[in-house]
Formats: structure tokens, sequence, C-alpha cells
């Protein structure tokens, strides 16, 4: 099994920090750990623009590299994860500092869902974001805007943001997609992922296969039991594996990740 040149730096999505007794991640970090990697998180506000999380992101890759004394680092990036680092290293012009970037169910290319549920009137959305800022501010946020993360989420907002921050030559970007096979997969998803479902399709309870792709695709990841893969399983929020059956799909999430580091070892990052 090889191993990483560079240490892995792991971006959260929405709507969590990076804490230490409650990790966004749940056992995946120390699986990797065990497999040799050297594992930092973003620390960037959880419900903050992107371009707010950005300029937090470009200074911690400069910590982290500094710390360390490694030339690059590796990303990890879930969910809207993925659009913070993607933008903080064509903003502040990084590439030369990133080896690799692995989005997990990121909305690069944006909702049609999320298109349809802004056409709700544009006060009632207002509303709901100052609503959502109070609680994430009291959680730990420092500038949180959740009226401009839900506008971020739209296909034409993702579409400017594509033509603004384009990959960094040099850097090698791949991404996956999951996905659950019901959308009564997951109990805490259910709902949003049957909205989904019934606008565009097959999702892992918030993003589709089609939001996702980005770079070298890798595919949609399913597991091998009866429920698929969840947004919230993708970051191991349970702590457990999804089943103990064996056969073609995944069993449990640690050892999903520790297969992505394996290849991008073997690809010499």
């Amino acid at each position: 099994m090889g191993v990483l040149n560079y240490p892995v730096l792991m971006v959260h999505g929405m709507g969590f920090r990076d804490h230490k007794y409650l990790n966004y991640w749940g056992r995946i970090p120390s699986k990797l750990e065990g497999a040799g990697c050297r594992v930092f998180y973003g620390n960037q506000d959880s419900n903050a623009a992107i371009e707010t999380n950005a300029k937090v992101l470009a200074d911690r890759i400069k910590e982290v590299l500094a710390k360390t004394g490694a030339p690059k680092l590796n990303v990890i990036a879930h969910s809207k994860g993925g659009l913070d680092i993607r933008c903080a290293i064509a903003k502040y012009g990084l590439g030369d500092k990133i080896a690799s970037v692995t989005t997990m169910s990121t909305p690069h290319n944006g909702s049609v869902t999320v298109d349809k549920l802004l056409k709700l009137p544009d006060p009632l959305v207002r509303f709901a974001g100052k609503c959502t800022d109070i609680v994430f501010r009291v959680l730990g946020d420092k500038n949180p805007d959740s009226y401009s993360v839900f506008k971020s989420f739209t296909t034409e907002e993702s579409r400017k943001f594509n033509e603004k921050y384009p990959n960094a030559e040099g850097t090698y970007y791949q991404s996956y997609a999951f996905a659950m096979k019901s959308p009564f997969g997951d109990m805490f998803l259910w709902f949003p992922s049957l909205v989904v479902w019934l606008v565009e399709g097959e999702n892992d309870g918030l993003l589709t296969p089609a939001s996702a792709k980005w770079g070298d695709f890798r595919g949609v990841v399913y597991s091998n039991s009866r429920r698929g893969i969840s947004h919230c399983d993708e970051v191991d929020m349970r702590r457990c594996r999804l089943t103990g059956k064996q056969g073609q799909g995944v069993s449990d999430i640690p050892e999903f990740y520790k297969n992505v580091v394996c290849e991008l070892a073997e690809k010499g990052f």
C-alpha cells in the first residue's frame, strides 16, 4: 500500500464546524492516519459565503505548509467545502501548493431543485437565511451568510462560479458522487431526498450525480446494502459500518476513503 507524499487537508461542508470532540468526519481521519497520512482540517465557517471561507482556507493552507514543511497538500472536501477550496486555490493563486483536490458530493454544477425553491418570494428566502445565520453564529460562525450560500447553489450562479474560478493548472481535480437506492434510505434526509427525486431523480439526499461531476469524475458510489449512501453517510455521521455484508459496493465509508488516498499515492501525490 502506497503512502501519500503530501499531508491531507480535510475541508468540511455547510452546517458543521471542525470540532475536536465532535469530528465532522467521524472515523475517517483515524483510518487515514492509520494508513500513514498526516491529517489537518480547514477550520472555516460552516455557513459563510464561499469567498469568505476561501480566505480562511488560503490562510490555513499556508499555516499547514509552514507547520509541516511540506511543499504541497492533498485536499479532500465534502459538499460545499469543495467550492470553498476551489475558490481559495483559484482566487489566491495556490495551485502550486495543492497537489490534488478530491471532492465528495460537491454541488459544482448547482441544483435544479434549488433553482425551483428559490422561486419563492425573495423576502421569505432572506428571512430564512437570517434565521439560519442566528443559529450558526451561536454555534461559532464568525461570518454566516446563509442567503448567499443558498443562492450559490443555483445552476446559474454555479455556471458563473465555474467561469470565475477555473481549475489550477498542475493540480489534479477528481470528484465522486453518491446515491441512495430510494428516497427513504436515510431517516434524516428522506424528505429532501424525495423532493430532489421528484424534480431531478437519483440523489444522495441532497445532490444528484450530475451536480457533483467535476474534473476527473470517478463515478457514482453505492453501498452493498439496500439503502445506498446518503449525504450524511459520506462523512460517517453514524460512526458505524453501512452494512456487514460483503460484495460489490461500499460497506464501510472509512475504508472507501482509505482506498481513495491509496489511489492518490499510486498517482504520486
